[in-house]
């Protein structure tokens, strides 16, 4: 029982209201309190949206807005990292780099550095008539169907398995002697479709697809490359970036980027390049005669147009004169413009703390 003027709850069988004193009503044995007005309510706080425990293997193409503009149902797409358009298709996968689509795209770092897309686990990419299915996160693989015209080349230790009709052949490199000086492999294996055969790097990390567009190259680090489809042309240069180290009598040249860096380019038609790198990928979109330093150790891959050397810096060592070597910190300066890519696990620069008698171009500072 409640009193028809205030509101408040009466004991039953009183005679006023002890909140407002008014008189009880008959009617008010069995009327119902009147409803309080209606309260503006606070907006509900914002969902974060959930970031995936993994990340794509994929080419980030400059953009200027990460996150997925949705498109009504059966209109053309296009993928806001590798730039590739295409119809609507039934998954949520770029055909061709396999980003989702639909998933949000991280936003870059306050520097600039931007993490590669979600990919769902067994995502899968075309090219020419065949197809090409990422398998696992944790240590991926890379199976493709390979149609009857189509082919790959890759180094054979990568092989994971293949259907027995699937015909092998080797594509020998040039320059041999100086590619087995350098640690490097003397031929290529070639397989041709029609069948199934799968790569994968035996390492725990991201695999990488950059879909070339005709005209278009990337360089390398040695030993990330993983397979290529037929139409990518191969080539390799010399890094020219070194240091010479003197131990005692002994003189030994560190090339912490490896002697020599791949080179794969599209000339004519569209291919597909996948690579594997150690660890998160980051990449970041350099403009004209914007530098960075990073670890050579980390370095993936760059636009050709992306210029690098070496960078050293020299601490203030004060009275501890011996330890002037052992702080010193070697670095890859990058003058953009153009795309680099670097991976989170790295190693050290050999010999970093030795002493350096001799290196090729760079820049100095000291602390």
């Amino acid at each position: 029982m409640f009193c028809t003027h205030c509101g408040k709850p009466l004991t039953a069988g009183v005679n006023f209201c002890t909140f407002c004193g008014n008189k009880v009503a008959a009617a008010t044995t069995t009327a119902a309190p009147p409803t309080p007005p209606p309260q503006p309510t606070a907006p509900p706080p914002p969902v974060a949206t959930p970031v995936a425990s993994q990340r794509a293997q994929s080419m980030v193409a400059p953009q200027s807005v990460y996150a997925h503009t949705p498109q009504p149902a059966g209109a053309p797409q296009t993928c806001q990292w590798c730039g590739a358009h295409f119809d609507a298709v039934a998954g949520n996968s770029c055909p061709k780099c396999g980003a989702a689509l639909q998933a949000a795209r991280s936003a870059p770092s306050l520097s600039g550095w931007l993490e590669l897309p979600p990919r769902k686990d067994m995502a899968k990419l075309q090219f020419g008539n065949s197809s090409c299915q990422i398998e696992g996160l944790y240590v991926p693989a890379a199976e493709m169907n390979l149609a009857p015209e189509d082919s790959v080349y890759f180094s054979h230790h990568v092989l994971l398995w293949m259907d027995s009709q699937v015909r092998m052949t080797t594509m020998s490199m040039k320059g041999g002697w100086k590619r087995m000086l350098a640690g490097m492999p003397l031929i290529m294996a070639q397989a041709q479709g029609p069948g199934h055969i799968a790569f994968s790097k035996d390492e725990p990390g991201e695999l990488i697809a950059l879909p070339l567009q005709p005209g278009q190259a990337v360089d390398v680090r040695e030993h990330m490359f993983l397979v290529a489809t037929f139409n990518v042309e191969y080539d390799w240069f010399q890094t020219g970036v070194w240091y010479q180290v003197r131990e005692d009598k002994d003189t030994e040249t560190i090339y912490p980027l490896g002697m020599f860096m791949d080179r794969f380019s599209s000339p004519s038609r569209p291919g597909l390049l996948l690579l594997h790198a150690g660890g998160s990928v980051l990449v970041r979109n350099l403009a004209p005669y914007e530098e960075i330093l990073v670890k050579p150790t980390a370095f993936v891959f760059k636009d050709p147009s992306v210029q690098m050397q070496l960078h050293f810096e020299h601490p203030n060592a004060g009275f501890m004169s011996w330890g002037y070597y052992t702080n010193r910190a070697i670095w890859l300066r990058l003058v953009g413009p153009g795309r680099v890519a670097i991976q989170s696990v790295f190693e050290r620069v050999e010999k970093e703390g030795a002493n350096i008698n001799s290196y090729s171009y760079a820049t100095i500072q000291r602390w």
